[in-house]
């Protein structure tokens, strides 16, 4: 049976990076935020999706700006204004925290939105930010692996839990409330082998750090040659800038534009190369622009994608 293409957003306002803020996001506030995370909502989108970074050393200021709202509590609140969209956490730096810490905290997320958490992780590469948490940024990689072995067990059906590791050792600890999913999807993010290797072996899906389309198959082909176990796992991507329609203004040379069968047909490419979902961002000048592309893309663009299977 042929379905359609999920498809997902990174929101706008929640981080400010010079690579992809638009003009517009600098002035703009939990108002703007929670009208993108409704018309999400409305257009079918599976995800909205929130960054993480905790402090931006001053000599990445100016690339990375210093605006990343804190993702649980950015999910937490529009948990409260949204019925349908699940909530993603692209990604959190899980090894910059204790397991526990991170289980109550999104364990909470997922039992106040009734299930709709999808736990997005990465390995993190802000030095400085390791450095003033005191988490030893060389072995991140080991540190996020055994976090993800205690996450597991911690976000699973059983109140009280253990783990015996060489960073973390706890014994028959309890925390309610529980997550209402018996399964809490935890999608591993990160484009080097080291990443690519973690959501195969240790995840429920992978988030390339923007991986051109050529790059793709041969990393899906690696994660497929990988995986030793069975169990759904979503591979998503993250799509080129978008604009439905014809712009009347300079969106960038490499923002998609055009008819929505013409995105359909490009976007469709993506499927074809074995992605489940796709991240979307649209050009736009404020958020009412921003809503009214998401809106068109639901209804115009997204009946024209096909997959194999899409979000449950």
């Amino acid at each position: 049976m042929t379905r359609r293409l999920a498809y997902g957003i990174q929101l706008p306002v929640q981080s400010q990076s010079r690579i992809y803020v638009e003009p517009w996001e600098l002035d703009a506030g939990a108002a703007e935020l929670t009208a993108v995370a409704r018309a999400a909502d409305e257009a079918g989108f599976a995800y909205v999706a929130c960054c993480d970074h905790v402090a931006i050393p001053r000599r990445l200021a100016d690339a990375m700006g210093t605006v990343w709202y804190d993702p649980v509590a950015t999910l937490a609140h529009l948990a409260a204004v949204t019925t349908r969209v699940r909530l993603l956490s692209h990604v959190a730096v899980a090894a910059l925290r204790h397991p526990l810490l991170t289980a109550k905290q999104y364990a909470t997320v997922d039992h106040l939105s009734g299930g709709r958490l999808i736990l997005g992780v990465g390995a993190g590469h802000v030095q400085e930010e390791f450095a003033a948490l005191g988490v030893d940024f060389a072995r991140r990689g080991a540190v996020l692996d055994e976090t993800l072995d205690a996450l597991r067990a911690a976000l699973g059906p059983d109140e009280f839990v253990s783990h015996q590791g060489e960073l973390y050792a706890y014994e028959d600890l309890g925390q309610r409330p529980r997550p209402v999913q018996a399964h809490v999807p935890v999608w591993v993010g990160g484009s080097s082998p080291a990443a690519v290797r973690r959501a195969a072996l240790k995840g429920d899906g992978w988030l390339p750090q923007g991986d051109p389309r050529d790059r793709l198959p041969a990393q899906i082909e690696t994660i497929r040659q990988l995986r030793s176990h069975d169990g759904e796992f979503t591979v998503g991507a993250i799509a080129e800038p978008l604009y439905v329609g014809e712009p009347g203004w300079d969106v960038g040379r490499r923002t998609l534009t055009g008819r929505p069968e013409a995105l359909a047909d490009s976007l469709g490419e993506y499927a074809e190369l074995g992605v489940d979902q796709i991240q979307v961002r649209f050009r736009s000048r404020s958020v009412d622009e921003l809503t009214d592309q998401m809106g068109m893309f639901g209804t115009e663009v997204a009946p024209l994608l096909t997959s194999v299977r899409q979000l449950s």
